[in-house]
């Protein structure tokens, strides 16, 4: 937000340095980010000096160039080459000294410089008036009045605006200073607390009057919920014109463009005192009747952007007899507006609900002035004064008069707020005692009425346009910012707690493995919770009764909390290999969000993502590709990392996966992992293959506070290895291996693994070859051949009678 120096001094006669200025809004919680400097004439016409040309003759060697001599109140009069037409002895003129520094209209500059122009020397020039900013034409030099003295600086002949600009980061819950009336409020009773006492200077309204009743317009508010109060008058005999230069020279300093001064008056208004007005061309009012109402949904409405907008039942509309013309508190329509035509207008002030305003202007996309301070809360008894405002400012720049009285549609009123402060409670949370006086005056300071004052607290009635001070711990707040932050003292004691917690804690657990991750080339990544409805079609498991909806998405793409954290991290992944990386390794911790028969459930993930090289090219190693197996191995050190070892595996059954298996323990699913199906891929612009995988991290996490961690010596005495080749049919799988040694052997054989499976060529039809190996150890004892000898022989004749098994 900016707010100007020069109009602020407008409430608030203050003759600080804004610097000073700046600082003390900044302790009132009005934090300024920074102050520009504004100049209605760019460079503020410094080094231009009022002078009189003495002589004029023509320059002896150029046919449109003359000679002159001109006396600027220095010693000698100065000698400038000048090519207008229209110079002449005699005249007063605006003279560039050297040194003086001018602007184009582009705002590019370049400064006076003593020169020769064909063999003559130039030590000045005479100016015309766009080369001063003071206008547009250039068809000679300024000629001014006669009666100006020769010395007088241009800057105290022609009106030049010097301003200071503030830039305002306002807090979102401080609707009440949107305006130069609210900072000067709150700079008021800043200084008051530096003993400092001004007036707060409000414009007078005495003045309005109504000239006649010959242009009436019916209002009739419909939706009253909406539009809790609506105020209008018409103005006629209006002259739709340029504003005056003080008008634009304001609006100009806080970044607004003047359009004309009906329009102009209105934003002016709306940054003096905060309330956002809008001016309707009264001959476009068919019937003569406003109607403030919602209308069908679908209705096309083109705005003054020229965009035709497609309306929703929620959206209040300001509409004659017959069509909307204004989306209220938003923006106005193409057709209903303030052109150079207009004579007659009506003016509008109202309050509207804040939810309503904010929910049209995210729907429709706008972000307006008047929206920004709707959607905040506005002041709902300042909508008749503002209205008055703008009617006599309009009439003092356009003419016109006043041909109704005053639509004031309110038919309830807005209550102020009655709070109770306690002086215990205002100590306890400031950390200090502020003396009962001072808070009185404070909280005066600011229009905070105490109705009664008792030993232990106040009784307060808060102004309806401070809709954030509605708590005691707000008043406490209003206190300390005007008080002074940095006036509490700090306190020498200091105070630690300590928090209990195990180390089965969510993060604990989360950084374990995140670290593990981290050390085996994968990077965090960090997905949006919101999606597009669109991907539920990509799997049936997934479906729409399920999406938990948000009301005001920014867009249908995020319309949605996600159900599968797959297809917000492919989206990364496409991302990343559009702009060739490759070589991806991934991870995510998230959630997902379903609606179950009206029930919202959050569920945490744990997910990884590989594709290309397992590592970056080296001359030590060969590149392997990150398949399914890779992917293995990482799911299994991540498990084994976190505590749990015994887990059974079995073929998946999503159709998110062309392969792949699920890991679980007992009824709980640990993890889903896998090939991504080409069809999903597609749909991401995705040709290479993805591996990914997906632990029910609540499931994980509840399972690791549970287990039992059991300590045993290391063995003294060596295991053994012994492997078998064995052909067996093609129907049998390892678990089948698995199982018979271990029933075949249970004390002595402590691990079973395969380690090579072959196919093809020299095998009969329908075989296929295992190598397995077995590793053998005693923990009490070294094995002997003999012992080793018989385990093996026993393995290889139940291999042999169960599975039909050969050695090869």
């Amino acid at each position: 937000m900016k707010i100007s120096y020069n109009w602020l001094k407008q409430f608030i006669k203050i003759d600080w340095t804004p610097e000073k200025t700046g600082e003390l809004l900044t302790d009132l919680g009005l934090e300024v980010e920074g102050i520009e400097t504004y100049q209605s004439v760019k460079g503020g016409l410094e080094g231009i000096v009022i002078g009189k040309v003495l002589t004029c003759v023509k320059h002896p060697n150029a046919d449109k160039l003359k000679l002159t001599t001109v006396d600027i109140g220095g010693e000698t009069p100065l000698q400038i080459v000048c090519g207008a037409p229209n110079v002449a002895a005699g005249q007063k003129v605006p003279v560039a000294t050297i040194g003086t520094t001018l602007y184009t209209a582009e705002g590019e500059s370049w400064t006076i410089k003593k020169g020769k122009i064909r063999g003559e020397e130039s030590h000045g020039m005479i100016c015309a008036e766009d080369e001063l900013g003071l206008g547009q034409s250039h068809d000679g030099i300024m000629v001014l009045d006669e009666t100006i003295a020769v010395g007088t600086l241009a800057s105290e002949v022609f009106e030049i605006e010097n301003d200071h600009v503030f830039e305002i980061g306002l807090t979102p819950n401080r609707a009440d200073a949107m305006s130069h009336l609210g900072a000067a409020r709150d700079l008021k009773a800043g200084l008051l607390q530096k003993d400092i006492s001004l007036e707060l200077i409000t414009p007078s309204l005495s003045a309005f009057h109504v000239d006649n009743r010959l242009l009436k317009i019916d209002v009739d508010v419909k939706n009253k919920e909406l539009a809790p109060r609506y105020c209008g008058v018409t103005i006629s005999g209006l002259r739709v014109g340029e504003s005056p230069k003080w008008l634009q020279h304001r609006l100009k300093a806080i970044g607004l463009t003047p359009i004309n001064n009906i329009v102009d008056a209105t934003n002016y208004v709306l940054h003096d005192l905060g309330q956002p007005l809008h001016a309707f061309d009264a001959v476009k009012i068919t019937g003569h009747k406003i109607e403030v109402k919602t209308v069908k949904a679908g209705t096309k409405f083109i705005t003054l952007d020229g965009v035709e907008r497609t309306l929703s039942e929620e959206d209040l509309m300001i509409c004659d007899a017959e069509k909307p013309m204004c989306i209220a508190g938003i923006f106005g329509g193409i057709n209903s507006g303030v052109s150079e035509s207009t004579t007659s207008i009506f003016l509008e002030s109202a309050y509207f609900n804040p939810v309503s305003i904010r929910k049209s202007a995210k729907r429709h996309g706008l972000n307006t002035d008047a929206s920004f301070r709707f959607e905040r809360g506005i002041d709902p008894n300042m909508t008749e004064l503002a209205l008055k405002r703008a009617a006599l400012l309009i009439q003092e720049i356009a003419g016109g008069e006043v041909t109704s009285d005053i639509v004031d549609f309110y038919p309830n009123k807005i209550e102020d707020f009655q709070v109770r402060l306690s002086f215990d409670n205002a100590k306890k949370l400031i950390g200090e005692e502020i003396p009962k006086d001072i808070i009185k005056s404070i909280l005066t300071s600011l229009e905070i009425k105490v109705n009664n004052v008792t030993e232990t607290g106040l009784g307060l009635t808060v102004p309806a346009y401070r809709n954030d001070v509605q708590r005691e711990a707000d008043i406490i707040e209003e206190i300390l910012r005007v008080y002074g932050y940095n006036n509490i003292k700090t306190t020498e004691k200091l105070n630690a707690s300590i928090s209990s917690s195990t180390r089965f804690e969510d993060h604990k657990i989360q950084n374990i493995v995140g670290n593990q991750l981290a050390s085996q080339g994968f990077y965090e990544m960090l997905a949006n919770s919101l999606t597009t409805p669109s991907y539920i079609s990509l799997s049936e498991e997934l479906k729409e009764e399920h999406n938990i909806t948000i009301l005001n998405p920014l867009s249908n793409d995020l319309s949605v909390l996600r159900q599968s954290l797959l297809f917000s991290g492919l989206e990364s992944v496409s991302y990343n290999l559009n702009r060739k990386q490759l070589d991806l390794k991934l991870f995510e911790f998230g959630k997902t969000y379903h609606d179950f028969n009206g029930k919202h459930i959050e569920n945490k993930h744990l997910t990884l993502f590989s594709t290309g090289n397992q590592n970056s090219d080296s001359w030590l190693s060969s590149n392997k590709k990150s398949e399914f197996f890779y992917l293995k191995g990482t799911i299994f050190s991540i498990l084994e990392r976190v505590g749990i070892s015994r887990f059974q595996e079995s073929p998946i059954t999503s159709d998110l996966f062309s392969e792949g298996l699920e890991l679980s323990l007992g009824k709980m699913k640990l993890v889903s992992f896998g090939l991504v199906k080409k069809s999903i891929l597609k749909h991401f612009d995705i040709s290479q293959e993805i591996v990914f995988a997906d632990f029910n991290w609540d499931t994980v996490l509840d399972i690791v506070k549970r287990n039992k961690i059991l300590f045993k010596a290391i063995p003294k005495y060596p295991e053994v290895r012994r492997d078998f080749a064995l052909l067996l049919d093609d129907n049998i799988s390892f678990k089948d291996i698995y199982s018979i040694a271990n029933k075949t052997e249970k004390q002595l054989l402590k691990n079973v693994s395969l380690f090579d499976v072959y196919q093809g060529k020299n095998l009969p039809q329908g075989k296929k070859s295992y190598a397995v190996s077995f590793t053998l150890q005693d923990e009490h004892k070294t094995l002997t051949d003999k012992q080793i000898d018989k385990i093996m022989n026993t393995l290889q004749s139940n291999f042999e009678k169960e599975l039909g098994a050969e050695l090869r």
